[in-house]
């Protein structure tokens, strides 16, 4: 039994990356701020009483900022008032973190019922039978998945498993503060800005006296470099998962000396410095308070950050010209998965399916998980009159960049965590000149290769 949990360990582990796309978070893919003081569990109990039937208490986790524990914590306890024979054990967390944990309680058995999942980490834990097949959920209605589009759907159909449920899709974005670009006498960029472009208004912020230009930290998952290798035309995995997509290392070459120039010129943070900016979390971030220019999260950051700054704006990420290969691609924001072990499947299920198609649900959230992946949910937001500027923004973009999109990868494969780490420690071993790019490329080539082959 040891050598079986520690072997699953080692498949799981999941180190903390993200973004926000494409794509947590940045990615995002999800919100990367820390969960402090509020990570610790909490029962909401419920606000009515004499339900009938057998009571239920479902254990919930999710990352996100403070502000989505707050409202997350309000739609448990309006299921609860619809539903007083459900109670909820909340357990909140930041993104650092979070798979770590996850993959010790999958491990031991104790995986929450509900669990908030990225698309870097599904097949992974679709693969190990951690989390449960929602189909005989979704065909028996129990969850209705009349509004989601089918490709988006069936992101989560790992090996003829629904692992989870789409919430969200979500894409890469590069949001910007409006007012610390006109206070520098520099233009709003739009789509067609490309990665020269980048580099050159950046270089016109930091002459103006902006402190952070350019908050982006290239190695915070593989998700930007993904952008960048399907920009080339590339993919970045192969079609078996058993090994990088692309055959050329001179884009990753190219990818590190573009950043390495950029932080020789302290217009991005180095990693050192980007560590530091990381722990004031999202909503004081450099961004949002007005010292930095720009920074690369999702389509939903605006969303994020709107309490603490409501005049952020989203463009595109920069093209590499005319040969751009369709870089962007629409990725499921995040999904809500069932562990396996969980003795209250159908409790999750119908709990799930009310958190994503309910008005009630809908008006707490108010799309910050990002753009719903149900077109009713979509429909009902937009015609609501409810949604502020910047989520009406978001929608927005999401429509703009879906015309520059192209097909949306298959989930990244098992051993994600593990690439993920390879990837950064080579990078950022090139940004230090403790190795030339090319030796960094060929370094992250073979021990990615090594640990897609091992795992998949």
């Amino acid at each position: 039994m040891e050598k079986r949990t520690m072997a699953l360990l080692l498949s799981m582990g999941m180190a903390a990356s993200l973004l926000t796309g494409c794509g947590g978070g940045n990615t995002d893919s999800g919100s990367t701020a820390a969960a402090g003081e509020n990570s610790g569990a909490v029962t909401t109990t419920g606000a009515a009483e004499g339900g009938s039937g057998d009571a239920v208490t479902l254990k919930f986790t999710w990352w996100g900022s403070q502000s989505r524990h707050d409202y997350t914590q309000k739609i448990l306890d309006a299921y609860t008032a619809e539903h007083p024979d459900i109670t909820f054990e909340a357990v909140p967390a930041g993104w650092d973190g979070y798979f770590d944990k996850l993959s010790t309680e999958a491990a031991s058995g104790s995986m929450p019922d509900i669990v908030q999942m990225d698309y870097l980490y599904i097949s992974t834990y679709a693969k190990n039978n951690s989390i449960a097949d929602l189909q005989p959920y979704i065909d028996d209605k129990t969850i209705d998945v009349s509004g989601i589009d089918e490709a988006l759907l069936n992101s989560a159909n790992i090996n003829g498993k629904m692992a989870g449920l789409v919430l969200s899709t979500s894409l890469v974005t590069f949001p910007y503060n409006p007012e610390v670009l006109e206070k520098a006498g520099v233009a709003e960029p739009d789509s067609s800005w490309t990665w020269d472009d980048f580099i050159a208004l950046n270089q016109k912020l930091k002459e103006a006296g902006v402190t952070d230009a350019a908050v982006i930290n290239p190695t915070l998952d593989t998700n930007l470099f993904h952008y960048w290798v399907c920009q080339h035309g590339g993919k970045l995995f192969a079609d078996d998962q058993k090994s990088l997509g692309y055959a050329d290392d001179q884009i990753l070459v190219d990818y590190i000396r573009m950043f390495k120039d950029a932080m020789d010129q302290d217009l991005v943070p180095t990693p050192d410095e980007m560590g530091q900016i990381d722990t004031l979390g999202l909503e004081a971030g450099p961004v949002v308070t007005g010292e930095g220019a720009f920074t690369q999260n999702w389509n939903n950051y605006s969303t994020l950050v709107a309490k603490a700054n409501d005049k952020i704006k989203m463009v595109t990420p920069p093209t590499i010209g005319a040969d751009d290969k369709k870089g962007l691609w629409m990725k499921p924001g995040m999904f809500l998965s069932i562990s396996e072990t969980s003795p209250h499947k159908k409790e999750a299920a119908e709990f799930i399916n009310w958190f994503l198609n309910s008005e009630t649900a809908n008006d707490i959230m108010m799309a910050e998980r990002g753009t719903p992946s149900s077109s009713m949910a979509r429909d009902y937001l937009s015609n609501s009159g409810k949604m502020a500027p910047w989520q009406q923004d978001m929608f927005a973009y999401v429509d703009m960049a879906a015309k520059m999109a192209g097909e949306t990868p298959a989930p990244d494969p098992t051993g994600m965590s593990e690439v993920n780490k390879v990837f950064a420690d080579a990078c950022n071993a090139a940004f230090y000149d403790q190795m030339s790019p090319e030796d960094a490329a060929a370094s992250f080539r073979k021990k990615a290769d090594e640990i897609l082959t091992r795992n998949n």
